[in-house]
């Protein structure tokens, strides 16, 4: 057993205590300003390299504060692409919506 860097902990729980926020801010807003799918795709990576150096070489608790932020930066991926989905749906829907109304339009008021 290696022992726990404090300053790892601290930084783990520090992203740990973030992640939460971001994804209520995903969830309830229903877009993707702001987000990077790439950004946080090499944060599941990087959180899986820590998985598997605390496995290989270092088993503490810790491993579970790893899988802890995966599984956030998880779900945060996933709203992002339901948002992404959602938003191309509000913009089919408005454009259908403007379609419309240009055709409902009386002819007294089309221009000749």
């Amino acid at each position: 057993m290696a022992t726990m860097s404090i300053f790892e902990l601290i930084m783990l729980a520090a992203f740990g205590l973030s992640w939460p926020f971001a994804i209520h801010k995903s969830w309830t807003s229903r877009q993707t300003g702001g987000k990077s799918p790439v950004f946080l795709i090499a944060l599941i990576i990087g959180y899986l390299a820590g998985i598997t150096h605390k496995v290989l070489y270092s088993r503490d608790i810790l491993i579970g504060f790893y899988a802890l932020n995966l599984i956030m930066v998880s779900i945060d991926l996933a709203l992002y692409f339901r948002n992404t989905r959602l938003e191309k749906t509000r913009v089919a829907q408005t454009d259908a919506g403007q379609k419309k109304r240009k055709n409902m339009q009386p002819d007294s008021l089309c221009k000749k």
